[in-house]
């Protein structure tokens, strides 16, 4: 091999790699992919295929309750937007936080019926990058955190600083809600729920990654500099366990025992880093975010107490 030739392969590794990446940025973090905006797009797997009559049910439901399109902007500048179902005035106020490429309205079809029951207002966001919001990059957290952070604003302008705020999060939004935990949050947020959460945006990427049998220490490091690259995301920036072990709200944890996509250990860990302010119940044979199908009577039994605490 000559010189030039030699210099010519050189110089294409660089490209390649990129070309690599951004393949992995588009399968991991761009947004929206086909469907994922329809909230009766459930989950695979046997889990959802023997619910999924009660689930498009209760989505359809949801989806008939009267809200009011809401919006607000992100720190760094898009438009998020979000349903506001109102209760009462002066009632306080949940913010719900869907999973990632999920939808509010499937992610809280079941568990929003507890916060109207319990008299609160309520407001399902839209993540950024998905459904009305605005953006093209999932951050599995690491910036939907600061939009947390936004909606919080949004509530306190809306309703006034003193309101009653809960976080609630499914999934990726229950990660999003314990990132912002170790954030300063205003007195007025009393409390968080956080149904199947996850420890680290590296950490369920890793194992995702392993589910669809590629191995995770070939594709993070693609994965990773695609995110940097791509979505100006630094991975190593989103540790849900370090900021539960700084939180300074009471946290409740509810996680599905047979949870095939989040491991049910990875809220154990997050509940160890803090045991004075976290909970953490576990339903057996529920999968991931079934916890509500799976025993409906204790998952509102365990919010409701929780909210008669905080509240």
């Amino acid at each position: 091999m000559n010189g030039k030739k030699a210099l010519g392969l050189l110089a294409g590794v660089p490209a390649a790699v990129l070309g690599v990446a951004a393949v992995t940025f588009g399968i991991a973090f761009y947004s929206p992919y086909p469907g994922q905006n329809n909230p009766h797009m459930l989950p695979p797997g046997e889990q959802y295929e023997q619910e999924k009559e009660r689930m498009h049910r209760l989505i359809d439901e949801l989806d008939a309750r009267p809200f009011e399109w809401v919006t607000t902007t992100s720190h760094d500048g898009l438009r998020l937007s979000g349903r506001y179902y109102h209760q009462a005035d002066g009632a306080p106020v949940a913010i719900g936080f869907h999973g990632y490429r999920g939808t509010s309205i499937r992610d809280f079809s079941g568990g929003a019926n507890i916060s109207f029951d319990y008299g609160l207002n309520v407001l399902l966001v839209d993540q950024r990058g998905q459904g009305r919001s605005g953006g093209h990059t999932i951050g599995f957290g690491i910036k939907e955190r600061y939009d947390c952070l936004d909606w919080i604003d949004y509530v306190k302008a809306r309703f006034g600083a003193d309101v009653p705020i809960v976080l609630y999060g499914v999934s990726m939004g229950a990660a999003t809600v314990l990132m912002a935990s170790g954030m300063e949050l205003p007195e007025n947020v009393r409390g968080i729920v956080a149904d199947s959460p996850y420890d680290s945006p590296a950490a369920i990427i890793k194992k995702v990654s392993g589910d669809r049998h590629v191995s995770p220490k070939l594709s993070y490091p693609f994965l990773n500099l695609g995110a940097r690259v791509f979505g100006r995301l630094r991975l190593r920036d989103g540790d849900t366990v370090e900021a539960v072990r700084r939180s300074r709200v009471p946290i409740l944890i509810i996680h599905g025992a047979d949870d095939r996509f989040v491991p049910c250990d990875m809220s154990r860990t997050i509940a160890a880093a803090n045991p004075e302010k976290v909970r953490r119940h576990t339903f057996d044979g529920a999968g991931h975010g079934l916890s509500y199908i799976a025993d409906a009577d204790r998952y509102k039994s365990l919010i409701c107490e929780f909210l008669d605490e905080i509240l």
